[in-house]
């Protein structure tokens, strides 16, 4: 058998059918049904459960102003959850680990919530780009290395996170 490096990327098939598209649809057994009953068995009361709990955990420290990122929250949540849950069946990878996944989950997320803290509090978020009592001098150098800075987050976080998955971590 004469695999390389880059082989436990490649997606496993069996019989002609590609297992990911199998592992893919699993998780949608998870997801809550539409019926015109609140709770109508154990699945449903088990996935309502769980669906509060993330909403409680991810909430508890936002005030109400905050409570409307709770839809786009919980759902990132459960989502990263299922996907992630896939790299535990055989033959499948996380699909995490992929550098363009993670790239398209934050930069959207990261813009969100910088062009929300600039719309509502301006002089708060311009203020994260000069430390307090930092020289006169200084200053306009600070200012790009910290614009700099804010702007590469994403693309830093989205790499080390995909580091730290294909390593295994």
């Amino acid at each position: 058998m004469n695999l390389s490096f880059f082989d436990q990327f490649s997606s496993p098939s069996f019989l002609g059918i590609p297992l990911i598209l199998i592992s893919m649809t699993f998780p949608a057994l998870l997801l809550p049904s539409l019926d015109n009953r609140w709770i109508t068995n154990r699945l449903s009361t088990l996935q309502l459960w769980f669906i509060n709990l993330v909403t409680k955990q991810l909430m508890m420290p936002l005030d109400k102003k905050g409570h409307k990122w709770a839809l786009i929250l919980t759902s990132l949540m459960i989502f990263l959850l299922l996907i992630n849950l896939l790299g535990l069946l055989p033959y499948t990878f996380t699909p995490t680990t992929q550098l363009s996944m993670n790239l398209a989950l934050a930069f959207p997320l990261w813009l969100a919530t910088l062009l929300t803290g600039l719309r509502n509090q301006p002089s708060a978020s311009l203020g994260h780009l000069l430390p307090e009592g930092t020289p006169t001098p200084l200053i306009p150098a600070l200012i790009l290395i910290e614009t700099t800075s804010l702007l590469i987050r994403p693309l830093a976080l989205g790499v080390r996170l995909t580091a730290n998955l294909t390593a295994g971590h």
